[in-house]
């Protein structure tokens, strides 16, 4: 069995079985689901996130599920800090800590390491902001360009979340981004495996292509209306996500719905491809190939826990 003061890491692309598998380890073992997953942490995103259901949490404990409201923003750096914490309290009961998600930065930064960057200055950020709107994108990328020309080369002007956001930075460090991001090694010290899942390319787009469709069914429509009747801004980071920014352009009359539930499924399907790209360039992965219907989880289950 799994070393007792030991974590499992399960990774991979959206609709590939993370999920079942973890459950399937609940079958065996005394585990305690951590979701490392950026848009499940938000209330009311559920349908469009394929977040475990009531009946599948009952499972087992599952932490970092709608701990959050869309408008209430959420760092990789946060969340280690937080699910590291969560680590030693699992540990402590005497269960399994079993990481589960698809959010590469998330896992990265539980695992490898995050930096403590400045905290946030609201009125320096409406001041940013202001800019924004007055000068426009590229002037601010322009002075990103002079105080932390790295990050700049690597960030399209477009991204103006990232922008402020170092721009907030280096106005309360005095130091750009890039230069903290490089102080930031401190990895997780307890040992951990981590397995990477993976499957034929067209079977994995196939599971996409009918996820979407099982989501439209279930109700993705509504679940979007209801979060924008809600008062929540659409232009909101959290909607920023596959399956609700082409609900929502949809609802604007950018498109029909139709052309957004085709968009979704193309966009998952590359979305699914730059998370294997991610998983793929980290050091200490086991990949584990399924077929298109996952196989036996659960002597699967048995294997990963036995395995070294």
């Amino acid at each position: 069995m799994t070393n007792s003061r030991e974590i499992i890491v399960v990774v991979g692309p959206t609709g590939i079985g993370k999920t079942a598998l973890s459950l399937a380890l609940a079958e065996v073992a005394d585990v305690e689901i951590i979701s490392a997953d950026s848009r499940q942490i938000y209330r009311y995103l559920d349908i469009g996130t394929a977040k475990p259901t009531a009946e599948e949490c009952a499972v087992a404990p599952h932490h970092f599920i709608s701990i959050l409201d869309p408008d209430q923003p959420y760092s990789a750096g946060e969340y280690a800090k937080d699910a590291r914490q969560l680590i030693d309290d699992i540990l402590k009961r005497g269960n399994l800590p079993l990481i589960v998600g698809g959010s590469g930065l998330y896992v990265r930064a539980l695992l490898d390491g995050f930096f403590d960057e400045p905290g946030k200055d609201l009125e320096l950020r409406a001041a940013l902001k202001t800019r924004l709107e007055n000068e426009g994108p590229e002037a601010l990328h322009a002075q990103l360009a002079k105080v932390d020309p790295a990050l700049a080369a690597k960030t399209h002007p477009n991204n103006t979340r990232r922008i402020v956001r170092a721009l907030e930075v280096f106005e309360l460090a005095n130091r750009p981004i890039t230069e903290i991001q490089k102080q930031q090694k401190n990895p997780l010290q307890i040992p951990w495996r981590r397995f990477g899942l993976n499957m034929d390319r067209e079977k994995l787009y196939d599971r996409i292509n009918l996820r979407v469709d099982k989501m439209i069914e279930a109700g993705l429509v509504d679940e979007i209306k209801g979060i924008l009747e809600r008062g929540y801004d659409p232009d909101l980071n959290s909607l920023n996500t596959v399956g609700y920014k082409e609900i929502i352009s949809y609802f604007n009359a950018e498109i029909s719905l139709d052309e957004a539930v085709e968009l979704i499924k193309r966009n998952s399907r590359r979305y699914a491809k730059r998370q294997l790209t991610w998983f793929r360039a980290e050091e200490h992965t086991t990949w584990i190939d399924l077929g298109s219907d996952a196989g036996d989880l659960k002597l699967l289950a048995k294997k990963l826990l036995t395995d070294k």
